[in-house]
């Protein structure tokens, strides 16, 4: 058992006295020591309650946690070591661990990790030691680590990591052991390994390791420098390509390590699809190692405007969705094909010997009756205005034409509004018919007539009708024109108007 594993710091405490299950500040059925909370194999679903804030070593070791809530390690600023091993942890929130500031120690292994988010240890700058062993990762992805500035052991043993991305391991200048034994490792580039400046102890064994040029700086390094790294019994064995299996990449010549450019093929070459159907395309990639297969879609420069970066389509995911580059079959996958999909793509294929590029062109047919569907409707068509566009281009003899056919009409809708008005007006002055009640003024002089040269007369049917008599005096002498105060001069008869008088027109 080494020397400060959590195993032995248990057994060590366990001599220690303790509080009962349920004591005041400590969670039931866990056990408590000074400044350490024991709560291994209960059973546990999640992080109990009331662990006591002061606490710096917690053991939670063989239980059944599945996730870590968010905030539940927040009131637990003090601890110091953290062991969470043999869980059942699938995923690890960014910023799980933010309060936590004075770790020096966690414990991850034997969990269920599939992937490490960036940021996840976030706030663990003092994390000395971090055990990830027996997870099941696939990947680690660039910069996953670059909060521990102060890590010095990096377990990952015993994972199924298949790929470690050139910046995966950035920001471990203090890092002093890492262990990747026993992964699916094929290859592991030299910028992958440059940020570990203080590296003493780096573990490769028991990695399907692919011996080509992709690996041929990984045995000139050990070679210069790099065995005092390794331990005797660590050796790098090669299990492909077949004729280098099983022999160590310190007994491969230079020579042997040799790469394959890739080659492309993809038939056909252009495809006319419907609007709303699927479409697969495959491209066939050859070479040695196993190339990379990336399907993009090329995007078409504006006039005036350089060309764009093209754009990873991949495996797209509905109606013009985009997904990522297809490593495996090399198969383009479009569905609920839309005017979108339509254009400019390329198929290529990349290992540590080169790279190779196909285009490939893809037209969209749609239907007499799509079109219509898809067409915007058209713009009401303007008058011709002597200043619009349109009427501009018309011949100088057309233009005449249009502006005197205007005129035109304008002029017979004057003449009949005219004819209309007239018509109005002599249906108001004619006499209506005859009837009960009816009145009629006999006009057979000009000029102006009061109500006191009307003759009023009726017919035989009784019809009302008066009649002017010019010899009467246009005004009938009454008390008002004898009254006392008038002036001389204005006796009957006079041709001045009284202020009562009614003029009448006839």
């Amino acid at each position: 058992m080494a020397p400060g594993s959590p195993a032995l710091l248990l057994l060590s405490l366990l001599s220690l006295p303790s509080l009962s299950p349920g004591a005041t500040g400590c969670p039931a059925a866990c056990r408590c020591y000074s400044a350490t909370v024991e709560c291994g194999a209960l059973r546990l679903r999640v992080v109990p309650p009331g662990i006591p804030p002061g606490t710096q070593t917690l053991f939670l070791q063989d239980n059944s946690i599945a996730r870590l809530e968010p905030g539940i390690l927040a009131p637990l600023a003090a601890l110091r070591r953290l062991y969470l091993h043999n869980n059942s942890l699938r995923a690890l929130e960014p910023g799980a661990f933010g309060a936590q500031s004075r770790l020096l120690e966690l414990a991850l292994t034997g969990n269920r990790l599939r992937g490490l988010r960036v940021g996840a240890f976030s706030g663990l700058a003092q994390l000395r030691i971090l055990y990830l062993a027996g997870n099941q990762l696939v990947q680690l992805l660039d910069f996953t680590f670059l909060h521990l500035p102060r890590l010095q052991e990096l377990h990952l043993q015993e994972n199924s990591i298949e790929l470690l991305e050139d910046q995966a391991l950035a920001g471990l200048s203090s890092l002093a052991l890492l262990d990747l034994s026993r992964n699916q490792l094929g290859t592991i580039s030299r910028e992958a390994l440059q940020p570990l400046a203080s590296l003493q102890v780096l573990r490769l064994t028991e990695n399907p390791w692919r011996c080509d040029c992709a690996l041929l700086w990984l045995g000139a390094w050990i070679k210069e420098g790099g065995q005092r790294l390794l331990s005797p019994r660590d050796k790098v064995m090669c299990a492909e390509p077949p004729r280098l299996a099983l022999r160590s990449l310190l007994d491969v010549s230079g020579g042997s390590l040799i790469c394959i450019p890739p080659s492309v093929h993809v038939e056909p070459l252009e495809v006319t699809a419907n609007l709303g159907e699927d479409l697969r395309v495959a491209c066939q990639a050859s070479g040695y190692p196993q190339p990379l297969v990336t399907w993009r879609k090329v995007a078409q420069p504006r006039e005036g405007h350089p060309p764009a970066q093209a754009q990873p389509e991949g495996r797209a995911r509905g109606p013009g969705g985009h997904g990522a580059s297809d490593t495996g079959s090399g198969m383009l996958f479009l569905t609920n094909i839309t005017l979108a999909h339509a254009g400019k793509y390329e198929c290529e294929a990349s290992n540590a010997g080169g790279a190779a590029r196909v285009p490939f062109q893809l037209l969209v047919n749609l239907s007499r009756q799509q079109q219509l569907q898809l067409a915007p409707p058209p713009p009401p068509e303007p008058l011709h205005e002597a200043g619009s566009m349109a009427f501009r281009a018309l011949g100088l003899a057309t233009q005449t034409t249009v502006v005197a056919a205007i005129a035109l009409l304008a002029f017979t809708a004057l003449l009949l509004a005219s004819l209309i008005c007239r018509r109005r007006r002599r249906r108001k002055k004619a006499p209506g018919p005859p009837g009960e009640g009816a009145l009629f003024v006999n006009d057979y002089s000009d000029g102006p007539c009061t109500f006191a040269q009307l003759e009023e007369l009726r017919d035989e049917r009784g019809h009302e009708m008066f009649v002017i008599d010019r010899s009467k005096p246009l005004f009938t002498e009454g008390p008002a024109e004898s009254a006392e105060g008038t002036a001389p001069g204005l006796a009957q008869g006079l041709p001045l108007q009284p202020p009562a008088a009614y003029e009448i027109h006839c």
